[in-house]
């Protein structure tokens, strides 16, 4: 059975993306001098922007969770998201951005990080805690309906800081294809990220992704 989803439709509990956070970037640089990256991150406080040309991907499985953390300024937060997850995915043309407002003296100042764009970004065990997806989307062999703890197509569920329900509602495919996409996102999680021709900018005012 095959799914599909035309002309940008906007989701806020049916989401699949990738890309791992701004706040580790300098870590990133230092990984792929070795190829690789394995790591969980997260932006404290604050949502980010991703931008895809496409995403390929096999092994998804999606469910509801609550992030847990802090805001900026120190107090505890939580955020409803959908938990969207990847064995493993192929993207092209990635950008993420992420803006911290309010810096003494600077004003806002914004991390932008691109890339994929002649070679695609891999990523294996790959999690996206996000709350708002848009992009033209095809999933093969789709379940609707099924207990988190019962979908068996993906990775799994992560656990760490997320509050998720075992027995709540989640949806697993195959594999599936999305284009355009765009997203915020409130943590990312990879067992293993190959970062093609990265760039990474610091600039300040605000510049984001889209």
């Amino acid at each position: 059975m095959e799914s599909q989803v035309r002309g940008g439709t906007r989701w806020k509990r049916f989401a699949v993306v990738m890309v791992p956070s701004v706040a580790a970037t300098a870590c990133i640089g230092v990984a792929l001098a070795q190829g690789a990256l394995a790591a969980s991150f997260s932006v404290s406080g604050q949502s980010f922007k991703v931008t895809a040309d496409k995403l390929v991907g096999t092994g998804f499985e999606q469910y509801g969770a609550i992030d847990s953390g802090y805001s900026l300024d120190g107090q505890k937060a939580a955020h409803p998201v959908a938990v969207s997850a990847f064995k493993k995915a192929s993207i092209n043309n990635m950008c993420q951005s992420v803006v911290t407002p309010d810096i003494p003296v600077l004003g806002s100042v914004s991390l932008v990080l691109k890339a994929g764009g002649d070679k695609p970004v891999e990523a294996d065990n790959l999690y996206i805690d996000l709350d708002d997806l848009s992009a033209d989307a095809t999933f093969n062999n789709i379940d609707i309906g099924v207990a988190a703890k019962d979908a068996g197509k993906g990775p799994g569920m992560k656990g760490g800081k997320e509050q998720s329900n075992p027995y709540g509602f989640a949806q697993q495919a195959d594999s599936a294809t999305l284009t355009g996409v765009k997203q915020t996102a409130w943590a990312t999680t990879a067992g293993t990220f190959k970062l093609s021709g990265l760039h990474m900018s610091v600039q300040t005012g605000t510049h984001e992704c889209y």
